[in-house]
């Protein structure tokens, strides 16, 4: 049903810095779907997922993208986040002197301001986020520390997937979350997606590797190279990558 469709991309070409990267992406993302995409380096996965997020250092030369009967490429990062759309980075930024505590408040409330409602009241806040960081094994006292600033690599990935659970997103983009991750904190990444999603909602799962998509089951993979989607299939289609390669397909 046409009311299903969280993201319909068509004949998307977009790129950077006048490099033309992706070559004609066509793709539907229904509710309650997740969709894992693989390929080489450079194939355009991340290129993809910045387009979604909005980075302006990429171009759209081509083709639309709606996002729940919306033109996407109208809208502002903050528009997109505001409607639902969230983003996990491969590299997440540090912010000194901007404690998790203060980020996730102001981030929260911004979506609030923006959706017509009030501002969360510090005792209201405060127990969202202890619930929220429990949620994905969290210790409290990392609420007093700055964004990411000293974190191991899974620290900060266990923080996105802690923003992701505070912002409540419709459509959830992973791009390489599982790079770096011990099997541990992989766990618990991908228990904390696997726990957020709902029939209502839809997740994009960027990786390169068949590990992520063991805990993680997608309903459907699609192979990227050279920017575009050369093969589509189903869960079995990962177990056809790990055993010949993406030339192999």
């Amino acid at each position: 049903m046409a009311n299903d469709i969280i993201l319909k991309i068509s004949g998307l070409h977009a790129g950077i810095e006048g490099k033309e990267i992706l070559r004609g992406i066509d793709l539907e993302i229904r509710k309650g779907e997740i969709h894992a995409f693989m390929g080489p380096n450079g194939a355009g996965k991340s290129t993809l997922s910045s387009v979604l997020a909005g980075k302006p250092q990429y171009t759209v030369t081509s083709g639309s993208i709606e996002y729940m009967g919306r033109d996407l490429l109208a809208m502002s990062p903050e528009e997109r986040s505001v409607a639902g759309i969230f983003m996990s980075f491969q590299y997440p930024v540090e912010i000194p002197g901007v404690t998790i505590t203060n980020f996730m408040k102001s981030a929260v409330n911004a979506h609030r301001r923006a959706k017509g409602q009030e501002e969360l009241k510090a005792g209201d806040f405060l127990k969202l986020m202890k619930e929220k960081m429990a949620f994905v094994q969290m210790k409290s006292e990392f609420s007093k520390r700055e964004v990411n600033v000293g974190f191991s690599g899974g620290e900060k990935k266990r923080n996105e997937i802690f923003q992701m659970a505070m912002l409540d997103p419709v459509l959830s983009i992973l791009d390489e979350t599982d790079s770096g991750l011990d099997v541990d904190a992989l766990r618990i990444v991908a228990n904390g997606v696997n726990a957020l999603h709902t029939p209502e909602k839809a997740s994009i799962i960027i990786t390169h590797y068949q590990r992520l998509l063991e805990y993680i089951v997608p309903d459907i993979v699609h192979v990227l190279k050279e920017g575009r989607i050369v093969k589509t299939g189903g869960r079995e289609l990962v177990n056809l990558i790990e055993e010949n390669g993406y030339d192999g397909l």
